[in-house]
C-alpha cells in the first residue's frame, strides 16, 4: 500500500468504517467504547438486505502499527480468525491478511476451496482498505493511478523471509497467491 502502517491502523481503529472495507459486511449496529483494544467487540451485519445476519467481531490482539487479530462470528456459518500484519516497505507498507475458520461449519470446507474463495474476497478487502488508508493520508495520486491495487510479487523482507501482500489460508496451508 502506498501509505504508512499508521494510516492502515487508523482505518482499523475506526470501527464505523468497517463495512466500507470488509467485503460482505453491510452495516454497523454498535461499537464497544474501548474499541480497538483487545477484548472489545464490533456489532455489525453481513449480507444483502433482506438476507442480513447480525454478527460481531472480537478484537483478540491490537498491536499498532504492526499487528491486529480479530475473530468475526457470523452464525450459522461459524467463526473465523483474521490476522493482519503490516510492515513498512519503502515509502509505503505491505499488509498481509490471513483468514481461517476456527469454529462451526466453515471448518468443514476443504482448505483448497476455502483458500480460493477467501483469497478473492480478501484481495478486494485489502484493496478497499488501501483506498481508505491512502486517501486519509492524502495520497490521492496512488488512488488515481491505481498504484497499490496490484498484488506485489513475492519479495524478500529484511529478515530473509518472503511475504506476499494478500493471503488467505487455512491453518498450516501457507499463503494463497
Amino acid at each position: 500500500m502506498d501509505c504508512t502502517p499508521e494510516a492502515v491502523f487508523a482505518v482499523l481503529a475506526d470501527a464505523w468504517v468497517f463495512p466500507t472495507w470488509v467485503v460482505g459486511a453491510s452495516r454497523m449496529r454498535d461499537v464497544d467504547g474501548d474499541w480497538p483494544e483487545a477484548g472489545a467487540t464490533l456489532h455489525h451485519s453481513f449480507g444483502l438486505w433482506p438476507l442480513v445476519i447480525d454478527d460481531r467481531t472480537l478484537m483478540v490482539e491490537w498491536d499498532p502499527p504492526r499487528r491486529a487479530v480479530m475473530q468475526p462470528a457470523g452464525w450459522p456459518l461459524g467463526e473465523a480468525r483474521v490476522e493482519i500484519d503490516v510492515k513498512p516497505r519503502g515509502s509505503g507498507c505491505v499488509v498481509r491478511l490471513v483468514e481461517f475458520a476456527v469454529r462451526g461449519p466453515g471448518r468443514l470446507v476443504p482448505s483448497p476451496v476455502a483458500d480460493a474463495l477467501l483469497s478473492v474476497r480478501n484481495r478486494e478487502t485489502l484493496s478497499r482498505l488501501a483506498h481508505i488508508a491512502e486517501g486519509r493520508e492524502g495520497n490521492h495520486e496512488a488512488l488515481i493511478t491505481g498504484q497499490g491495487e496490484e498484488a506485489l510479487p513475492e519479495q524478500v523482507d529484511g529478515e530473509g523471509g518472503a511475504e506476499v501482500d494478500a493471503t488467505a489460508s487455512g491453518p498450516g496451508s501457507g499463503p494463497a497467491r
